[in-house]
């Protein structure tokens, strides 16, 4: 499971994503990338706070910020148990890849799951995640 930093949650967020984001296709899975550089007219606004806290949100941390979606909707299955199984798949390359640090900062990624995903082993789904982040250029040089 992803950690809450990097799960993409907030409606605002989907917003963006949806709004300004581009595709990158695959064979059984779909990625919506946003890269938050382009984005900076269309940040939240940084609210000075009075507590010591510091609510309200850094727009240089908010560019870097790594947050990361995956859906597997309806159409995939209707069996719940094999939509979340193709869930949990994406998000173990997904936390495997953040902890290895081997992702770019400063995107939102929304994974869309096709049909195909449930005739596919684990090794066959981290090929197609590596794949897709690599047509993404979100892969930190090595």
């Amino acid at each position: 499971m992803l950690k809450p930093d990097n799960r993409l949650a907030k409606v605002r967020d989907f917003n963006l994503l949806m709004k300004h984001g581009r595709w990158v296709n695959g064979q059984f899975l779909d990625m919506r990338v946003l890269e938050l550089a382009k984005i900076q007219n269309y940040f939240p606004k940084k609210v000075k706070s009075r507590t010591v806290s510091g609510a309200g949100e850094d727009t240089d941390k908010f560019k870097e910020q790594l947050r990361i979606a995956i859906t597997v909707g309806l159409k995939v299955s209707k069996s719940v148990v094999k939509r979340n199984r193709a869930r949990r798949q994406i998000s173990e390359v997904l936390r495997l890849i953040i902890k290895d640090g081997r992702l770019k900062g400063g995107h939102y990624l929304l994974f869309v799951a096709k049909k195909d995903i449930l005739t596919k082993n684990y090794s066959e789904i981290s090929t197609e995640v590596k794949l897709l982040l690599n047509k993404g250029k979100l892969f930190l040089s090595e």
